[in-house]
């Protein structure tokens, strides 16, 4: 393994890290930051949301659809493998559950093609499938 391909892999796990504390701190400027200008957010079977202004309005109005009463928001992030295809381009997969006042609420996976921009690698595309709620889930 070359070094810029040790530097790119760090630079990712860095940009995946600050999107979630962003977003479980509400903090939508840091979190669309994590995306390149043009950068995409698919949720499947839902919508797609397509450059930074796109992306700072779905993230603001996120947690308005959900029940009344959590306290707090916790994303937790695992087995993030990361296919550095170029000095360009990395695939990321990763699975992602998030814990509120009733402990796991929701989890799934995020699919992330990745890019170098801004001094770091950014999110150029995400794809967020939820794969399950818990019966009292705030989310679902």
């Amino acid at each position: 393994m070359e070094n810029w391909e040790l530097v790119a892999r760090e630079c990712i796990r860095d940009t995946v890290a600050r999107y979630n504390h962003a977003g479980d701190s509400g903090r939508f400027d840091d979190m669309v930051a994590c995306f390149t200008e043009t950068g995409g957010l698919i949720v499947v079977g839902s919508t797609e949301h397509f450059g930074r202004a796109a992306l700072r309005e779905f993230f603001s109005g996120v947690g308005a659809g959900a029940q009344p009463g959590f306290t707090h928001l916790r994303h937790c992030v695992t087995n993030v493998l990361i296919d550095v295809e170029s000095p360009e381009a990395a695939a990321v997969a990763s699975y992602f559950q998030v814990i509120t006042d009733i402990g796991v609420d929701h989890w799934g996976r995020y699919r992330d093609r990745f890019v170098p921009a801004d001094g770091g690698w950014r999110i150029e595309q995400r794809s967020v499938k939820t794969d399950g709620y818990a019966p009292n889930s705030y989310f679902a």
